[in-house]
């Protein structure tokens, strides 16, 4: 007997996935065709593409665990840029990576209580709530930073050995700092944590239907809580990269709206951690380019113009996906015990 696929499940599909799946398509042929005329670009922009994506994702992933739950988090900024500060300062005056990096930790997830105190307990606007962390984080950051601070060095990259010798792919994936691996094993982490465990089914629950998983015994304020902390000790990690693996020092407001185009990230994935990474793959695809065009010097095009491809891409995605993309019924509400 043979099966068919009818044509409102293709058109359900299509609707769903089409235009990333052609994106993705084009996006393949487009590497290896410049792997075939030029490898070595190649294999640098492809490089540049994961590193640059790698605080996108983790910023997703706080946003999503946060919105799985009911709770939109856009003080993703805030909370990735005083965790940079932080575990800048505990890099400089400890001297001890590991440590810096738990810091940076530490301070996303406290950033996250403080988020889920105001929207859980004190059933503030989550909006405002965001905006209050971004505020306090600028302002704490802009007020206690010092020039002149120096640290031990940053974290190094780690090759996987003979993976890392695979054309192309070895060096882009198999030869990276720490925080970039854990970075990729998060991203399944939390897949199969969403989708395949009773917490995560609890999460759901939560996000889409509150009071019905109130009824089955379900603790939708621990629920919450739980899953934005965890949030923001992912996003106190993209800052820790910053600081500790990708720059190794800190300046004012440098995570440089990094946290809101996490938001067009996380939206264009779907509110998943798959669909993110392959939105953050693209977002820092484009950030890749405009850094090789700016220092290819192959176009004659001022720097401003070239270095506004992301932020076009991001407005491209919010005005075209938003609509599209259905996010968890129960987002943005305060939820009261009956």
């Amino acid at each position: 007997m043979e099966t068919t696929i009818s044509p409102p499940r293709i058109r359900t599909w299509l609707n769903d996935f089409g235009i990333s799946a052609v994106i993705a398509v084009v996006v393949i042929v487009a590497i290896f065709w410049g792997y075939v005329t030029s490898p070595q670009v190649t294999t640098a922009v492809l490089a540049s593409t994961l590193r640059q994506s790698t605080p996108l994702v983790l910023g997703a992933l706080c946003g999503l665990m946060g919105e799985r739950s009911g709770i939109i988090n856009i003080g993703i900024e805030g909370q990735m840029l005083l965790a940079a500060f932080i575990g800048f300062l505990a890099n400089v005056y400890t001297g001890n990576l590991l440590l810096a990096v738990l810091a940076g930790v530490l301070t996303g997830a406290i950033m996250g209580a403080l988020l889920a105190f105001m929207s859980v307990t004190l059933k503030m606007d989550q909006i405002i709530a965001g905006t209050v962390i971004n505020i306090l984080a600028f302002g704490l950051t802009g007020y206690y930073y010092q020039q002149g601070l120096t640290t031990q060095g940053k974290l190094l990259p780690i090759s996987l050995g003979p993976l890392a010798e695979i054309p192309l792919i070895g060096p882009v994936l198999f030869r990276n700092p720490p925080i970039t691996f854990a970075t990729l094993i998060l991203i399944f982490v939390i897949h199969y944590v969403l989708f395949y465990t009773r917490w995560g089914l609890r999460t759901r629950a939560v996000g889409e239907h509150p009071s019905a998983a109130d009824t089955v015994g379900i603790n939708v304020y621990f629920v919450r809580y739980t899953n934005v902390i965890i949030g923001g000790a992912i996003a106190g990690l993209a800052g820790a990269y910053l600081t500790l693996e990708a720059v190794g020092s800190f300046e004012r407001a440098m995570t440089n709206g990094r946290g809101f185009v996490a938001l067009a990230v996380m939206i264009f994935g779907k509110w998943t951690p798959l669909g993110s990474w392959g939105a953050a793959l693209l977002f820092g695809l484009t950030t890749a380019l405009q850094t090789q065009l700016q220092f290819g010097g192959r176009l004659a095009i001022p720097h401003q113009f070239i270095g506004m491809l992301p932020y076009v891409l991001t407005i491209v995605v919010l005005a075209g996906f938003v609509g599209r993309a259905r996010p968890p019924a129960a987002i943005g509400q305060p939820y009261e015990t009956e």
